[in-house]
């Protein structure tokens, strides 16, 4: 059995002890302030999802429900638009980083979804809407099981990372900025993406990347990225 939480205990609670985090357990979470983390949450879930689902490591899809969520909570008469954290796109760059290993993946949906699933699960009856992004397809129990199985002492540096990431976004406190409201309501359709295998062309290697980064308005968008390698 894996050792990961306790390799990666402090930094657990030092995520715990974050005031951001303090405030979304105490049910005093505003909705815009909720809304806002959805914002930010989904384009990190979607891209850590749909690599786990690549490489058959656990079948999570709290994406949508995060999607869901955003909406319910947001209309086209809020008059301000949820602020990208610059964290996001320097995670998501870190997924891309990692994306063709998929122990240091698995490490990220331990990080992500064990917490959904264990103190997720108190959250959501706090938290502002439905909280459908805790609520998984399965049983809690038995997914917790599914995780804990793929788990390696060898992923605790990578999980650190997470963990550290999580820090990084409750320092920099989930607000929003005053803009326009049609803005605010263009959040990112929910659209299947799949990785696609490298392809060799000459001494380019073409592979398409999922949503590698977030744009000016937090919109995940999938873009190209052409790696040069060595054509052995």
């Amino acid at each position: 059995m894996s050792n990961l939480k306790e390799l990666t205990w402090e930094h657990h609670k030092n995520a715990e002890r974050q005031e951001f985090v303090k405030e979304l357990m105490s049910g005093k979470i505003t909705k815009e302030r909720y809304a806002t983390l959805l914002f930010n949450l989904h384009p990190q879930y979607n891209i850590l999802e749909t690599f786990a689902r690549m490489y058959d490591l656990v079948d999570v899809r709290q994406a949508p429900r995060i999607h869901a969520d955003y909406h319910e909570l947001w209309d086209e008469t809020q008059q301000f638009q949820p602020e990208v954290l610059p964290v996001v796109k320097e995670y998501m760059d870190h997924i891309m980083s990692i994306q063709q290993d998929p122990d240091k993946l698995m490490a990220h949906l331990y990080v992500r979804h064990m917490g959904d699933l264990s103190g997720g699960q108190m959250i959501a009856k706090k938290v502002p809407g439905s909280g459908l992004m805790y609520q998984f397809d399965e049983d809690v129990n038995t997914l917790k099981e599914k995780i804990r199985a793929r788990l390696d002492d060898s992923m605790a540096d990578e999980a650190k990372i997470c963990f550290d990431a999580v820090v990084k976004s409750c320092n920099r406190d989930p607000t929003t900025s005053t803009t326009s409201a049609a803005l605010a309501s263009k959040f990112a359709a929910e659209v299947p993406v799949t990785p696609t295998a490298p392809t060799l062309i000459g001494s380019f290697q073409l592979m398409a990347l999922l949503p590698a980064c977030v744009s000016d308005t937090g919109i995940p968008n999938v873009s190209e990225k052409v790696l040069r390698v060595s054509a052995a």
